[in-house]
């Protein structure tokens, strides 16, 4: 396990956090033949209460026991096994940060061990309408407007613009919140609404009152839709807020199981999932929420975690290649966030927020040793097990 602190070019706020470095924690998994397979996950104690330091114990006390007489004879003896990860400690508490650096790695040394392709993962689901091409050639990638004072948001905006970005997703839970919206509507201009859109994210930071107020007051700006107005506990008032403005909730840190998913379904406020691979326990899980999504014509957004290497925009990547009708998603933002990577070809979006397939089996990247220990944690170790 390599717990990593790599400087961000710019500091990242939002309403849950204010955050100059990303800490990714990237997890190698070395088969007897030595083969090697790399995962990564990005606990955050607000989504699933889980710290850098709970998910290196969790690892270590949890999932190790269980992959010790794990030896496949063939990939679909493998996905067996990695499907049958815990979600959860002995004491009951989530662990799917935990569970979802374990499981992309050991995917990725069963894919290149086998050297069986990611697509077949995807088919041992067995599940309707997932598959190549996925949303490759339709989904763009968004730019996200972080915490940064209103004066720079139109700038912002303008960058991305210029960068062929059409989808838009905005930072909120501020008192000046009417203003940064109506900002960068003006920014976006006549395009918004048509060939450009606009969403909201609050992580959790309003009340019923404070989004009702701000969602009425901008009234006139085509909102696609709002992210997390609520914290979990207060989910239930999005059946108020529906009932009051009309707008399209999507949920994050409220979704993090899949029964959350369920739960939010029988509210009858489930317009929109985000579902982000680190936060949901792996690719496996992400897949199926994206086949509950579909099913129940739910909006699904592939979103990341700030601060994500290079491993988990491939991960991000081929999850795109096999799940069709994703509308929006975020990532693969690479050396435009981080001030350092950790493969030796970065993962990052193209012109216009297009994504680009990657080649081989796994993740399709190649992992540089050197660049891992070069970016370990002050004052942490690699822990080897």
């Amino acid at each position: 396990m390599y717990p990593l602190a790599i400087p961000l070019r710019r500091p990242f706020r939002h309403a849950a956090g204010d955050r100059q470095v990303a800490d990714p924690i990237v997890i190698e998994a070395e088969l007897a033949d030595g083969t090697t397979g790399y995962g990564e996950t990005l606990p955050r104690p607000y989504v699933s209460g889980e710290t850098v330091e709970s998910v290196v114990r969790a690892i270590r006390d949890e999932l190790i026991p269980a992959l010790v007489d794990l030896r496949p004879e063939s990939l679909p003896d493998a996905l067996e096994c990695i499907d049958g990860l815990p979600y959860q400690d002995k004491a009951g508490s989530a662990m799917t940060a935990a569970r979802a650096g374990v499981e992309l790695a050991l995917l990725d040394a069963y894919s290149r061990h086998f050297q069986r392709p990611i697509s077949e993962v995807v088919g041992w689901f067995g599940l309707p309408a997932l598959g190549s091409p996925g949303s490759m050639a339709s989904v763009r990638y968004s730019g996200v407007l972080a915490g940064d004072e209103v004066g720079k948001l139109a700038w912002s905006v303008r960058k991305m613009r210029w960068f062929g970005l059409r989808d838009f997703k905005l930072k909120v839970g501020y008192g000046d919140d009417i203003e940064r919206i109506r900002t960068v509507a003006a920014a976006i201009g006549r395009f918004l609404g048509r060939r450009c859109t606009l969403r909201l994210d609050a992580n959790g930071a309003w009340t019923l009152k404070r989004a009702v107020e701000v969602l009425q007051a901008v009234g006139d700006v085509p909102i696609r839709c709002v992210e997390q107005p609520f914290d979990r506990q207060h989910d239930q008032d999005a059946v108020a807020l529906k009932s009051q403005v009309p707008v399209s909730v999507m949920h994050d840190e409220s979704l993090v199981t899949p029964e959350d998913a369920e739960r939010l379904i029988a509210l009858g406020v489930a317009d929109g999932f985000n579902v982000r691979i680190s936060k949901n326990g792996g690719l496996l899980p992400a897949l199926r929420l994206a086949h509950l999504a579909r099913r129940h014509g739910i909006i699904l957004q592939l979103g990341c975690m700030v601060g994500e290497t290079s491993i988990l925009s491939a991960v991000g990547r081929r999850f795109l290649e096999h799940v069709p009708g994703v509308t929006f998603a975020e990532g693969s933002y690479g050396r435009h966030l981080l001030r350092g990577d950790v493969t030796r070809r970065p993962v990052v979006f193209g012109y216009g927020g297009r994504p680009k397939p990657l080649a081989g089996p796994g993740w399709g990247v190649e992992v540089d040793p050197d660049r891992l220990r070069q970016f370990v944690r002050p004052g942490m170790i690699e822990f080897a097990l």
